[in-house]
């Protein structure tokens, strides 16, 4: 498997299941993809979330129903607690040419990832499913150690504009955008207030 960022907008995505990992999938898409559940019952942290629910009992249900569900989906994530009938589901899923996720069972096409997510950077990480819990270690220990990674990635995109403005050399304008994000003076001002960051910085490294 390859990493890859997918615009889910409008897509649709059909996810098999009503416990705790549906839901933890439900609020991963809902909001940005048309998500869809199918359970025959959903417990609280599903029924909170902004999806559409499809009241069906897949052990009983027939090949040709569950086809039909997931008939047009960009993506079906399957959680059910049967092993069986989430690798049934895969089965169909792949006739279908459907991308899946089976969370316990057959791999399927698509890994979730853990992510953590600012205004201006997404980052995911995965284990290939060897490990969750190290994945959301890796996650929770990015968002303690750069807190500030937001104000930063906004600073170098405002240094990078002022370095092709005044530095002609791209050697000498990568040394000293390196130079900042290695500057620990820099990431603590940034957690405190980013003008006295820009400030700082401009002193140290933009000379007219």
């Amino acid at each position: 498997m390859i990493p890859l960022f997918v615009d889910c907008s409008n897509r649709r995505i059909v996810i098999f299941g009503g416990g705790d990992v549906a839901a933890r999938k439900a609020a991963y898409f809902s909001g940005v993809a048309e998500v869809t559940v199918v359970s025959r019952s959903f417990g609280q942290k599903i029924l909170d979330s902004n999806v559409v629910f499809k009241e069906c009992d897949v052990s009983t249900a027939p090949d040709k129903s569950l086809e039909s569900i997931i008939e047009g989906a960009f993506l079906a994530i399957i959680a059910l607690s049967d092993t069986a009938q989430n690798n049934r589901i895969g089965r169909l899923c792949m006739k279908q040419g459907i991308l899946f996720n089976n969370a316990d069972g057959e791999p399927g096409d698509v890994i979730i990832p853990s992510v953590t997510r600012g205004i201006n950077y997404t980052i995911a990480i995965s284990t290939n499913g060897s490990s969750p819990a190290i994945a959301r270690f890796i996650r929770e220990h990015l968002e303690q150690e750069f807190p500030a990674l937001d104000q930063m990635i906004a600073m170098q995109q405002q240094l990078r504009t002022e370095l092709k403005r005044a530095e002609p050399d791209q050697h000498k304008r990568n040394a000293i955008l390196w130079e900042v994000l290695n500057d620990p003076s820099i990431w603590n001002a940034l957690s405190a207030d980013s003008d006295e960051a820009w400030k700082l910085l401009k002193m140290r490294y933009l000379h007219d």
